[in-house]
């Protein structure tokens, strides 16, 4: 969430960026909500005012004997009363339309994300390795998946629906080693390992900016509770309403989490496979940092899933996404999009975001350093994927696929698979 006297300060420039991100603002509205705003909490602070002043008066009248007049001080200062419940009353209305409005801003854009409409303006800042020249009619992934015997979604269908999957045998195993190797990779980098729950709150969603605005793509409980789409949301409300120490900054955490997505009214795009479902799992990385930090802490995060993609040797490039296609909570995103023969193309696998203060505000997360500033500061919160391991299963399999139809297992996830080979399932 922006501050508001930021907001109200700068109508013109949150209206362009807001607008650059496919959202709306009404400027004219909002400067209209924000006056009544503050001429409502005029009149309450003036009606309060003047009832203490009452008060006080009362009190010397009574005490000089003057009950009479003492009394009808009392009969003012009641009907004070009503009309200060009546002003607030108001304020408290006015407060609620405002919140609305400023619950749907998106973040401003950093002065470092391009200008753009969509997927197609976002600039290439790198790549790394070659795509894999094959000599043999590779297969996608979610074919060589069902003829392997290793992935199974017309059995995950009859369990649920479409957009699930069933990992079997070696399939399984290798879903699990991924995960294995991405969280040891990132605590030997100095990142706090957590588990974390799945299901969330409310107030936790609106922390990190799910809610109010992507509700449609949330599967929610009737008791109120959402299944998480990242392990972003409770990692980052783990210090929701708390002030931190700016000498433990900053903060670095990850976590496995399953995630789900309900993903309302992306049918038909990227469904078959393991690309797109309602359930995936995903190793998330979190910073907090000061803001002065945040940028450095940028860049180190997108090494950091980096390197998971090295070590796997899989092909990537990275990006830097534009305005048109920024997320909601973010000022600033590299996306990490993997080498994928199916799509003959690269494919997102990792978004690695700063989100500056817009979190911390919504969450309230602080921090204090006394040395530099009095008082209390709002953090900068990152996220990042490392990695979405169902993209990340799919990628080594389609990479490392081999002529007779098996897949060779990367160097580094052998000791976790216990066989550098992966061949047909047995019934």
């Amino acid at each position: 969430m922006l501050d508001l006297r930021f907001v109200r300060d700068n109508l013109e420039l949150v209206k362009k960026a807001t607008e650059s991100q496919h959202n709306e603002f009404d400027a004219e509205e909002f400067a209209r909500l924000d006056e009544q705003r503050r001429a409502a909490i005029a009149k309450e602070e003036s009606l309060q005012a003047e009832r203490n002043a009452a008060s006080k008066e009362i009190g010397k009248l009574m005490a000089s004997g003057n009950k009479e007049e003492a009394e009808a001080k009392k009969d003012r200062v009641r009907a004070i009363n009503d009309e200060i419940a009546q002003a607030t009353a108001a304020r408290e209305e006015v407060d609620g339309k405002l919140h609305y409005i400023m619950m749907r801003i998106p973040n401003i854009p950093s002065d470092t994300t391009p200008f753009g409409e969509d997927e197609n303006d976002n600039p290439e800042v790198r790549r790394w390795g070659t795509p894999r020249t094959f000599d043999f009619d590779f297969k996608p992934h979610w074919d060589l998946g069902a003829d392997l015997g290793i992935i199974d979604v017309e059995r995950a269908a009859k369990l649920s629906e479409s957009r699930f999957s069933v990992l079997a045998g070696k399939g399984a195993r290798l879903e699990r080693a991924i995960i294995n190797f991405m969280v040891d990779s990132h605590v030997d980098h100095g990142f706090k390992e957590w588990w974390m729950p799945v299901l969330a709150n409310e107030k936790t969603m609106t922390g990190t900016g799910q809610l109010p605005k992507f509700e449609e793509d949330m599967f929610h409980t009737r008791e109120g509770l959402y299944l998480i789409p990242t392990a972003e949301v409770v990692l980052t409300n783990l210090h929701a309403e708390e002030v931190l120490d700016a000498k433990d900054l900053p903060l670095r955490y990850t976590a496995y989490t399953a995630c789900f997505r309900e993903e309302a009214g992306s049918a038909g795009r990227d469904t078959r496979g393991l690309i797109r479902q309602h359930q995936f799992d995903k190793v998330e990385m979190v910073k907090f940092a000061k803001p002065e930090e945040s940028y450095d802490e940028l860049e180190s995060l997108t090494t950091e899933a980096e390197y998971i993609l090295q070590q796997l040797g899989l092909p990537y490039r990275v990006i830097n996404l534009c305005t048109g296609d920024l997320g909601f909570s973010a000022a600033k995103t590299y996306d990490l999009e993997v080498w994928l023969p199916s799509y003959n193309g690269y494919k997102e696998i990792s978004s690695c975001s700063n989100c500056e203060d817009f979190q911390a505000r919504r969450a309230n997360i602080r921090y204090r350093d006394p040395e530099n500033f009095k008082g209390t500061r709002f953090v900068h919160t990152l996220n990042g994927s490392g990695l979405a391991v169902g993209r990340t299963m799919a990628a080594i399999m389609e990479n490392y696929q081999q002529a007779d139809g098996s897949i060779k297992v990367p160097d580094v996830l052998v000791p976790y698979m216990g066989t550098d080979v992966i061949g047909p399932e047995e019934k």
